[in-house]
C-alpha cells in the first residue's frame, strides 16, 4: 500500500456542515467530497467554455456586418 501525503486544513463549522450535505453516502470522506466538487467544477468550466465558443461563433455569424466589438468581454 502506498502512503499518500496529507495535510490539515481549517474550515469554518458552516463550511463543514455544508460539505456534509454533499456526501453521497454517510461514510464518504471530506477528501472525496471535495475531490468530487473540484471535478464537477472542472467539467462545468470545460462545458461552459464549449458553449461560449459556440455562441460566439453564432453571434459573429449573425452580426457579420454589424458591430460586435466588445463581444470578447461579454
Amino acid at each position: 500500500m502506498v502512503k499518500s501525503e496529507v495535510t490539515t486544513i481549517r474550515l469554518d463549522k458552516s463550511v463543514a456542515e455544508a460539505l456534509k450535505r454533499f456526501k453521497r453516502y454517510p461514510r464518504e470522506t471530506y477528501n472525496e467530497v471535495i475531490h468530487n466538487l473540484i471535478q464537477n467544477e472542472e467539467e462545468t468550466r470545460e462545458f461552459n467554455g464549449f458553449v461560449q465558443k459556440s455562441q460566439e461563433t453564432k453571434m459573429r455569424e449573425l452580426w457579420k456586418d454589424g458591430d460586435y466589438s466588445g463581444w470578447e468581454h461579454a
